[in-house]
């Protein structure tokens, strides 16, 4: 009796295992699913007005978002304004944009390809060897894009440590008052001698810190990048332009060894007339998510799209103090 039991217990379960393979087999034969990762690379790019877009090779693969919202375009997107009141900062009009996909200008695109998809975007004519073979459209969702702007005065300081009040504030750190703050001036003293030029540029110390060895040609205890006359011989770093009136000191040597703002035996004055243009460096960052993926065979409700790489989100832009 047990054995019997024992017997139809088996032929149970094996006539379960063959319905389940067999309700698998059905499931996944029925021509129509495409199986897509979306394993691409963090960062994408762009082109025209305006399409993101990241590709790979193995499988030959691309995703594409076309922006075609009248007035959305690259410029749109890093556009900056100037901050009310302060005629050397500026801020993003806007730092985040959503595209709704499912509007007739916009469409997120996934499609495979016979080859390598890399140059089959931002050309006038796509090259004739690169042939689109499945071509997915998402039926709707949106595109979230993340715009930021840092700003820079390169002058190998690193920005927190241009936080001469230690606030945590760098926009009223302004050592020269020429209302640009440390953290985007490249002459924080304002005697028109780049800061880049009046610290540790040598790593001298090994420490990699150009605060820690700055230069202090007076001795003075207060180093030559915050010191408005560095050889302390009672004439101002930047009224010691005698040979060259051009706003730059560090090319005026009557001793053609040393320049004179930092040599204390010649202390001829000729009054500047001007500070030096400033170029601040700016750095946009762009990142985008799409959500709600709603492609005919595949749905996903968060895409993380990446970071765009483009030679255009860096830029400089120049400032001039008011004398």
């Amino acid at each position: 009796m047990n054995m019997s039991i024992q017997s139809i217990m088996r032929k149970l379960t094996a006539l379960f295992l063959i319905l389940i393979c067999f309700i698998c087999f059905i499931s996944c034969d029925d021509g129509d699913i495409i199986t897509v990762e979306f394993d691409f690379e963090d960062t994408f790019s762009a082109c025209g007005e305006l399409v993101f877009y990241k590709t790979k090779s193995d499988p030959a693969e691309s995703l594409s978002l076309l922006i075609g919202t009248p007035n959305i375009t690259f410029e749109d997107l890093i556009e900056v304004e100037q901050i009310e009141g302060d005629t050397m900062r500026v801020q993003l009009v806007e730092t985040e944009r959503i595209i709704n996909i499912e509007d007739a200008d916009n469409s997120f695109n996934y499609r495979s390809y016979n080859t390598d998809p890399s140059g089959f975007f931002c050309a006038d004519v796509p090259p004739a060897n690169i042939v689109v073979q499945e071509n997915l459209v998402s039926a709707g969702g949106q595109a979230l894009i993340t715009i930021s702007l840092i700003e820079d005065d390169n002058d190998g300081i690193p920005a927190e440590l241009e936080d001469i009040n230690g606030n945590g504030d760098l926009t009223d750190d302004d050592t020269d008052g020429d209302g640009i703050p440390n953290y985007i001036d490249v002459d924080d003293d304002g005697d028109n001698v780049l800061t880049r030029a009046e610290i540790d540029t040598e790593n001298a110390d090994g420490d990699d810190n150009p605060l820690t060895n700055p230069l202090d040609t007076d001795g003075d205890g207060e180093p030559d990048y915050l010191d408005t006359d560095d050889d302390n011989d009672g004439i101002d770093t930047i009224d010691e332009e005698n040979l060259s009136q051009d706003n730059n000191p560090a090319n005026d040597l009557t001793n053609l060894t040393i320049a004179d703002y930092l040599n204390p035996d010649v202390s001829s004055s000729v009054p500047a007339t001007a500070y030096r243009e400033h170029p601040i460096q700016q750095n946009f960052t762009v990142e985008l998510i799409i959500e709600d993926v709603s492609f005919p065979t595949i749905s996903q409700d968060e895409f993380i799209f990446g970071t765009l790489e483009d030679s255009r989100l860096t830029s400089t832009r120049l400032v001039n103090p008011e004398f």
